[in-house]
């Protein structure tokens, strides 16, 4: 059986799923606050976010390994808030694999079946498997496979079931990056092979935009913005989002004219200039932004021109050679460091560091923020591993008095 006709075995239409007014809370802080969420049937969506953003907990409490403190939580239209997690039509791949060693990779992919008395089992786990192009190891152990084929047979096992929803907690972490690359583009093709909708977790900005149709990303429980990858990347209307999904030079200033086109920012004497309908705020101050890939660096000042913001003289204080790109950082007066990503494209001579350069980018590159940067950085893990360690002890005293 080839991989088309196992994917159209598989191919039950996936369901939608609703958060509706969710919020849960723990003692001491605030997982996810009021987060209300719609993810359409069929589509591969990713929750993008550091560490303690609340993206995992959000997993856990659509899965039901977690009850919100508030909130309903909908897949195909039903209420699912209070069904057990084995009622629910989710099933999850973890980052950790989670396969039996002492079980053949078949009968891995067959256990939850068997266990549910399905009939022709052990025909349903071999499709499954030779969806996932796994189908001549069907006879080996788990120990026997390399990391990204004990991916795919964790995968297999979960679309064996055939759920509604697919939950992917994390599923390429423990992957080499050039594994994880290539698992990023053969989970998304089953993922439209198979129509199923996929829920994917993960802090990796790359993978969540190699393979989503839709990234949402969270800081502290909200999701500060939502959209296709390359929206979120072109145009983020915060500086969390900004600063997290990439890198970005900002600089913020007080709005000193504006037009139908474009508004100008004035910032250390300079002036900024951003599209207006690229920017969220068109008056007080402002925060202007753009990414390191659309500066660039010039030996000698460039011409003056309405749709050219030119920046220096500045000097290089450090230039980073990457392969296909030298990443260099020029420290402009009044204006602070500035990141400028140059590719390689020839063997010509390049900027070293001291070297006085000007910076430029096109205006219809910038962005204009909601915010300003916060001064304490990047962003604000609202992880509290202290209160994580109360919860896990309050559980174990219920299980006690329980027993």
């Amino acid at each position: 059986m080839n991989k088309e006709t196992s994917a159209r075995q598989f191919a039950e239409a996936g369901a939608d799923l609703s958060l509706v007014n969710v919020t849960k809370r723990f003692p001491g802080f605030t997982a996810i606050d009021d987060l209300s969420l719609d993810i359409p049937a069929g589509s591969f969506f990713a929750l993008l976010g550091p560490s303690g953003c609340g993206k995992t907990t959000t997993l856990r409490l659509v899965a039901g390994l977690e009850e919100p403190t508030e909130g309903r939580i909908l897949v195909g239209g039903k209420d699912v808030t209070d069904t057990k997690a084995y009622q629910r039509p989710v099933n999850t791949v973890f980052q950790s694999y989670a396969l039996f060693p002492h079980m053949s990779v078949l009968d891995n992919v067959m256990f939850g079946l068997k266990r549910r008395k399905i009939a022709d089992a052990d025909q349903l786990a071999k499709d499954a498997l030779a969806l996932v192009e796994l189908g001549h190891v069907a006879n080996r152990k788990p120990a026997q496979l390399s990391g990204g084929q004990q991916q795919r047979v964790a995968l297999a096992r979960a679309v064996v079931n055939r759920p509604a929803l697919l939950l992917l907690d994390e599923p390429l972490g423990a992957l080499d990056l050039k594994l994880r690359r290539q698992m990023q583009l053969e989970l998304k093709e089953i993922q439209q092979e198979v129509g199923l909708t996929f829920l994917h977790v993960t802090h990796d900005q790359e993978e969540a935009m190699t393979m989503a149709d839709t990234v949402a990303v969270m800081n502290q429980g909200r999701i500060e913005q939502m959209g296709a990858p390359e929206e979120l990347y072109e145009s983020p209307q915060t500086s969390f989002v900004a600063t997290f999904l990439g890198q970005s030079n900002l600089f913020t200033g007080e709005v000193s004219g504006s037009t139908n086109q474009v508004i100008t920012v004035s910032v250390a004497g300079q002036e900024l200039r951003v599209p207006t309908d690229r920017a969220v705020s068109h008056r007080g101050d402002v925060t202007v932004g753009i990414r390191p890939e659309k500066v660039v660096l010039h030996r000698e000042k460039p011409a003056q021109s309405s749709s050219v913001t030119v920046l220096g003289p500045g000097r290089v204080t450090d230039a980073s050679f990457s392969g296909v790109s030298t990443q260099y950082l020029v420290e402009v007066p009044g204006m602070g460091q500035i990141i400028v990503f140059a590719q390689n494209t020839s063997l010509g001579e390049h900027a070293s560091e001291g070297d006085e350069v000007f910076v430029s980018w096109q205006v219809d590159h910038a962005f204009g923020l909601a915010d300003a940067p916060a001064p304490e950085g990047k962003y604000v893990s609202d992880t509290d591993t202290v209160s994580v360690a109360v919860q896990e002890r309050e559980k174990l005293e219920a299980e006690f008095e329980e027993a």
